[in-house]
């Protein structure tokens, strides 16, 4: 679950982080007067959407007067910011962030999340802040160190001293980022987080290290232990379809393709969308009904595949095991029964009651191909929708 930079820099600061002081507010009028308060000769305008680059957009502006800010607030709200992760439709601006200006001395990367490979905390830290950092990888790799960190009750001074050597500090504000990173350790581990970036990390010309952005994502699986984190979900920065998948309980990630496709396991699922990939088609989403999904289940998913317009065709790959492929049948004969089926379906079914699946499926009067196996699956969707 990703949060807003505004929410992000509040927790940082709870666990010890330094941060410029701001506000934010959903209005224009609420804003200029929560901005009133803050101690500043110049202000920082941010939209606040779950998307980086917003600068690059025109999402971030520095002001020198309310009245300046008052203008510019009124012209970023309501605005679609279109970013390189915000795709060619762009995100409609919500909420506004105001901060103090900073006096910026030097520009730092800094970031640290799960490296599930080697199962422990890896931070990356460069000494080229303020830029896309996988420009800095694929340009400047020498500017980059990563400092894996076995987990526990906190980070030792050695690591830190590690992650922090590419900034070639010194002594006094060494100590600070030392503290810094102490702090974003024990948020990480705390939070159950996924990822912390802090990008820029700044040094300012009064040497004090502070973070001037920042992004937080959490472990979804985790929430349950964090109901204040829930709290801070934005259900207007995540996709309608998404969301209503979470209400089942799929898994479901929409993606750019044409073929929508429903599994049952995860390990399936990225198999059968690599087999479309491989016959010159892409994947319209990931999809896992999961291994106990009941009739109302799948007939949700279906439901969900087809509010995709860009959805040609449909590819059903399920292995019988603990999911019994005649509630599956049944769960997609329900389903065509609400809503009007006009794309080619193609379904693979195997395992538990898969004959009984089929006559269920044979018996339903609707057009369906059948399959085999997963290759002849995959074949016959890419021809049926060419």
């Amino acid at each position: 679950m990703n949060i807003h930079e505004h929410q992000a820099k509040q927790i940082l600061k709870k666990y010890g982080a330094v941060v410029p002081e701001g506000v934010f507010a959903l209005g224009v009028d609420e804003l200029i007067e929560k901005a009133k308060a803050l101690k500043t000769e110049k202000y920082v305008l941010k939209a606040q959407i779950h998307a980086g680059g917003r600068g690059k957009a025109g999402g971030v502006k520095i002001l020198n007067s309310i009245e300046e800010l008052t203008l510019a607030a009124k012209e970023l709200l309501g605005k679609i910011l279109i970013t390189h992760q915000t795709g060619p439709e762009g995100r409609e601006v919500k909420r506004l962030y105001v901060e103090e200006s900073s006096n910026i001395d030097k520009e730092f990367y800094l970031s640290c999340l799960v490296d599930r490979a080697s199962s422990k905390i890896a931070f990356i830290s460069s000494d080229q802040g303020g830029m896309d950092i996988e420009e800095v990888a694929r340009n400047l790799p020498e500017k980059i160190i990563t400092t894996k960190v076995d987990m526990g009750d906190e980070i030792s001074v050695s690591d830190c001293e590690n992650i922090i050597k590419i900034f070639n500090l010194n002594e006094d504000t060494k100590k600070q980022a030392i503290t810094l990173i102490k702090s974003i350790y024990k948020m990480f581990v705390s939070t159950d987080a996924n990822m912390v970036e802090v990008n820029p990390l700044i040094l300012t010309k009064e040497k004090k290290i502070v973070c001037l952005d920042a992004k937080v994502n959490f472990d979804s699986n985790a929430l349950f232990r964090h109901p204040e984190i829930v709290e801070l979900r934005d259900l207007n920065e995540e996709d309608p379809t998404e969301i209503e998948a979470s209400k089942h309980d799929l898994a479901y990630i929409k993606l750019d393709g044409s073929i929508g496709c429903m599994v049952n396991g995860a390990g399936l699922a990225m198999a059968t969308m690599d087999i479309i990939k491989l016959y010159g088609k892409e994947p319209a989403n990931f999809l896992d009904v999961g291994g106990g999904a009941s009739k109302e289940k799948v007939s949700a998913a279906l439901k969900i595949i087809l509010s995709d317009k860009n959805v040609k065709g449909i590819l059903i790959n399920i292995f019988g095991g603990i999911m019994r492929c005649d509630v599956l049948a049944q769960g997609v004969v329900d389903a065509a029964k609400e809503i009007n089926i006009s794309v080619p379906l193609v379904v693979r079914l195997a395992g538990t009651n898969f004959k009984k699946g089929k006559e269920i499926l044979d018996n339903s009067g609707l057009e369906l191909i059948s399959a085999e196996n997963l290759d002849d699956a995959a074949k016959k969707i890419v021809e049926a929708i060419k």
